[in-house]
């Protein structure tokens, strides 16, 4: 009985190995394309306006 409580641990082991290594591998859920495009074009115009207020801003030293 010793020898088959042994047995059960690597058993359990190995079965919770593969319940996890197929939860791993699993496909990632796809965003939905509408919201990453908003998302994207937020991103886009933010950067504009972030280097289009940098480069008025800054004005060159005449030293």
């Amino acid at each position: 009985m010793g020898a088959l409580a042994w047995l059960i641990i690597p058993v359990v082991a190995v079965l919770a190995a593969a319940l996890w290594a197929g939860w791993a591998q699993r496909a990632p859920r796809a965003t939905g394309d509408p919201a990453s495009l908003a998302e994207h074009r937020r991103f886009m115009a933010a950067m504009e306006r972030t280097t289009a207020g940098a480069a008025g801003s800054r004005e060159p030293s005449g030293r």
